[in-house]
């Protein structure tokens, strides 16, 4: 199947899923992760409506920007940050989904302030606490949600997080419940319930995030094909 025949087939699942959990499939983004995928194959997502797409890597991202690959659509950093390529992401993307620790959150205000921009971010949560992954515990989501407020160069629009891989089928069903609930809390309490995004779901688990309340799905494989690791 075609990229496109791909992202229709996708829009479909999110519509069913949504339409269960009685919510309207116009307010889920579907973001294309499109990482090691060249710039032909995101001109042809675009070409499609993919709504965003997102990139994991930097040197990746900055090739493909330079090819004019992700014209006509949003482009959003979704992979892990180091702080000394920030300011090589700052100003490029839209939207920064995976803000993991203090000292990143601040490098960005840093960098977006010698550019004189407001640099949109999502705080990441490290849902099932694992220590190969990043981001921030969920006791610890709040107060970095606070530190983000006071930042004048960031502007927090949500969350997003990465659960462990599934041993059962929708055996991360309660942990996107619990990011939603976190969400939830922290925009009523924090943002005047104006947070924008809950990204969350993946290719293999996006169903079950949009019935937990996903408001973006980073599906990659699902759209452009096994991703090739040995190339």
């Amino acid at each position: 199947m075609s990229i496109a025949e791909n992202i229709q087939a996708i829009r479909q699942r999110m519509a069913a899923a949504a339409a269960a959990a009685g919510r309207d499939p116009k307010e889920i983004w579907l973001v294309g992760a499109s990482k090691m995928n060249d710039a032909d194959a995101c001109r042809e997502a675009i070409a499609a409506g993919i709504d965003a797409l997102g990139e994991n890597r930097v040197q990746e991202m900055l090739g493909k920007y330079a090819e004019g690959a992700y014209e006509g659509a949003p482009l959003h950093f979704i992979g892990h940050l180091q702080r000394n390529k920030v300011r090589q992401v700052v100003g490029k993307v839209s939207l920064i989904h995976s803000v993991s620790s203090l000292p990143l959150l601040e490098e960005i205000d840093h960098q977006a302030e010698k550019l004189g921009l407001v640099q949109e971010i999502l705080l990441e949560v490290n849902i099932g606490g694992e220590e190969s992954k990043s981001g921030f515990a969920p006791e610890e989501i709040f107060s970095a949600a606070e530190r983000a407020k006071e930042l004048p160069h960031v502007a927090m629009e949500g969350l997003m997080t990465i659960p462990p891989v599934e041993q059962v089928p929708h055996g991360n069903l309660p942990y996107f419940q619990e990011v939603y609930r976190l969400f939830v809390d922290i925009s009523r309490k924090l943002y005047d319930n104006k947070l924008k995004y809950l990204s969350m779901g993946m290719s293999d688990d996006f169903e079950d995030a949009i019935a937990a309340g996903a408001t973006m799905v980073r599906v990659g494989s699902a759209i452009f094909g096994a991703r090739n690791y040995n190339g």
